[in-house]
């Protein structure tokens, strides 16, 4: 039976993140165009010296050239602090990955200043509901009694539900409020600028409501494995990551089927230059700690549809770079 690991980052795998293309902490600017940009690529041992992947880079360029796109990813293992990457320091849009993170900045907000928080009903009315289109499967059918910060979480996080997400940024000061909540992870890179829906209409070189594969990985490991939440808040939200319906196809299809996932997806779509994404916390069988994989990726053109299939083979070639396949 695997549980949340009750472990604090070790300073390799946090020395790993920060080595990676300059990755946790540098800011990049975006580029669409795959023939021009230029990948970060490292690989980090458990000392913390970085080192060619000339096999991972490989990989993920001939992937890229038959997808017709651009792919960043990170793999960590949180035992050693093996990293590995590519385009690890490049910035991508969010989508609905943002929402396990407001999910934590809300529980964080409840555990430190506002007790009760998370078992308060939310209400809104129809009126709201209407303004957002899209994939909002559960609060629909909860506008007339509301829902409660922890349900909003686990709507927001096991289906993607849109207007769960904007109600978690409404606990919190909205898309700054989640920003301020990265700053205060030690993350510098990481932003959200607007809600659902219109957080996914990004263009190649936007930086608004973007992260690197990097940056995301480093925060998603301090809240999921690390000391970014309470342990029963970090134990709620890996619950819930791993109760996710959304990332069948993503990061969860490219593993083995006895290895223990828990991932939170993020499409923008055809309209937004195909963009698609999955952050996963990964148990191996007999594995003394998790991986953390961040798989990030758009179309080199828009109106072409996002590719699972792309990140599938991407988290296995992670797998691999890690000596875990």
């Amino acid at each position: 039976m695997t549980r949340a690991p009750r472990l604090r980052l070790g300073a390799a795998a946090l020395t790993a993140c920060a080595l990676l293309g300059g990755a946790a902490y540098a800011t990049g600017t975006a580029t669409g165009d795959t023939r021009t940009a230029k990948p970060a690529a490292a690989q980090t041992g458990g000392s913390g010296t970085a080192a060619s992947n000339p096999v991972l880079n490989d990989t993920l360029r001939k992937l890229e050239k038959s997808y017709h796109g651009r792919i960043g990813a990170v793999g960590i293992d949180l035992g050693t602090g093996k990293t590995v990457g590519y385009r690890a320091g490049e910035r991508f849009p969010f989508n609905s990955m943002f929402k396990v993170f407001a999910c934590s900045a809300v529980l964080h907000k409840a555990r430190t200043s506002s007790p009760g928080l998370m078992d308060k009903v939310v209400h809104w009315t129809p009126g709201e509901m209407a303004e957002l289109t899209g994939n909002s499967p559960e609060t629909t059918e909860y506008t007339d009694t509301g829902m409660t910060p922890a349900q909003l979480c686990r709507a927001g996080i096991t289906k993607s539900d849109g207007f769960a997400g904007n109600q978690l940024l409404k606990q919190i000061g909205g898309p700054p409020g989640l920003t301020a909540f990265f700053r205060s992870l030690g993350d510098r890179v990481s932003r959200l600028d607007r809600p659902e829906p219109r957080l996914t209409e990004w263009e190649p070189g936007d930086e608004r409501d973007t992260t690197t594969p990097a940056a995301a990985a480093r925060t998603f490991a301090e809240l999921t494995a690390g000391t970014g939440l309470h342990p029963s808040d970090r134990a709620r939200v890996v619950a819930w990551l791993k109760a996710s319906l959304t990332g069948a196809t993503r990061i969860r299809a490219g593993l083995p089927k006895d290895w223990t996932v828990g991932d939170k997806t993020g499409t923008g779509g055809a309209r937004n230059h195909g963009t698609a994404n999955d952050i996963a916390i990964v148990w191996p069988p007999r594995s003394n700690a998790p991986l953390i994989l961040s798989v990030l990726t758009n179309r080199a053109t828009d109106g072409v549809p996002h590719d699972d299939k792309v990140i599938a083979s991407t988290a296995t070639a992670l797998a691999k770079a890690l000596g875990k396949l």
